[in-house]
């Protein structure tokens, strides 16, 4: 069976599309059933050749209302231009099915795939569809998704509840002693660790409010801070000037990708932006969240944290009041062992550890090989 993979853009694309790629290997199929379509300059030209797939490029870019219109315009003949692009990748590579999960790309191969009658299979790793699913969700056949919570959102007959696929690096630290997991850093086991990041290009204004907070933060706690790689050299200088006995307790990093679980599993609290990962990497590592949603991130991120906050995994924060006062946000919270504890249950009671399994099944049933 060949499978056609369009994932791209976002670290919260593309992780889940490479996580179900790990199950259907598991289920015998090898790299080289795979052609994985994604955009030209976005972060998976560095990411899936690294997991020896083949990557084919193709021009893209947003349509939405936040885009100037001159851009817009432009973007839609890269869309135009793209489906042809995408239909002779697809006339030469024969995909028994296609699965993607978003990113500029997606809508060109998705239309692409429909006029060639490939089955299509979507999934939503948020729990609202932004702008490339809806487009496309006509066109697919099934949807697998994080929550049933997108019941709001997507036809039940094209539903799927498969959970959140969690990369299996990141599954396998979850079977780490805490303990363990804060030596990787360095870090002791008897301070309350506070795990911050923004994504994997970084959140200047959590950055910002972090770096106002750390001084203070710092003389009862312990932090692990991901800059992001756009933001890594601000945080760097700003961070050289906290007293050394402080720096003891700081552990910023631009990027983590091997020991991105052993940083969840050594925390108590992550503070970060509330993309799709945080719905099931949380719930993963049963681990208390701050979220702060994107404010123009379409709604998707204040959706994502609404369904957190609702079930009592989660508080929810804005900018504002991170800048007004990050310390007294998240230091009550690492206090307070009784209400961490009951948002950890919360946390927990969420996972779904065999999402994986569940969308790569999901893929071969559409495929013929179910």
């Amino acid at each position: 069976m060949k499978v056609l993979i369009c994932a791209g853009g976002t670290g919260g694309h593309i992780y889940p599309a490479l996580a179900a790629v790990t199950g259907l290997k598991k289920r015998g199929l090898r790299s080289e059933d795979f052609l994985w379509l994604g955009t030209t300059g976005a972060m998976e030209e560095a990411l899936v050749p690294r997991e020896g797939l083949r990557l084919e490029t193709l021009a893209g870019g947003a349509v939405v209302s936040s885009v100037p219109l001159s851009q817009r315009i432009m973007n839609v003949g890269k869309i135009g231009w793209s489906v042809g692009t995408a239909s002779n990748h697809i006339r030469q590579f024969r995909p028994d099915v296609m699965f993607m999960t978003g990113g500029y790309a997606a809508a060109s191969a998705s239309v692409a795939a429909w006029l060639h009658r490939v089955p299509i299979g979507i999934y939503l790793p948020d729990v609202e569809p932004g702008s490339t699913i809806r487009f496309t969700t006509p066109l697919a056949t099934k949807i697998g998704c994080t929550s049933e919570a997108s019941q709001a959102y997507i036809p039940a007959s094209k539903m799927v509840v498969t959970g959140y696929p969690v990369r299996p690096e990141l599954r396998a630290a979850t079977q780490m002693t805490q303990v363990e997991a804060l030596a990787e850093f360095q870090l002791l086991p008897n301070r309350p660790t506070l795990f911050v990041f923004g994504g994997s290009r970084g959140a200047w204004n959590i950055n910002e409010a972090l770096l106002k907070a750390l001084p203070r933060l710092l003389e009862q706690a312990q932090v692990i801070h991901i800059t992001g790689t756009l933001t890594w050299d601000k945080v760097n200088e700003a961070a050289a000037t906290l007293p050394g006995r402080l720096r003891a307790y700081y552990r910023p990093f631009a990027y983590l990708h091997e020991q991105m679980g052993a940083a969840f599993r050594a925390a108590d609290l992550v503070l970060a932006r509330s993309g799709a990962s945080m719905l099931g990497e949380c719930p993963a590592f049963g681990l208390p969240a701050v979220l702060v949603p994107l404010t123009f991130a379409w709604r998707y991120q204040k959706v994502n944290a609404d369904y957190l906050t609702e079930r009592g995994a989660a508080i929810q924060t804005t900018d504002e009041a991170l800048a007004a006062g990050l310390y007294d946000i998240v230091m009550p919270l690492l206090q307070d062992e009784a209400r961490l504890a009951q948002m950890r249950a919360a946390a927990t009671a969420l996972d779904k550890p065999d999402a994986t399994d569940r969308l790569a099944q999901m893929i071969l049933d559409l495929g013929g090989r179910g």
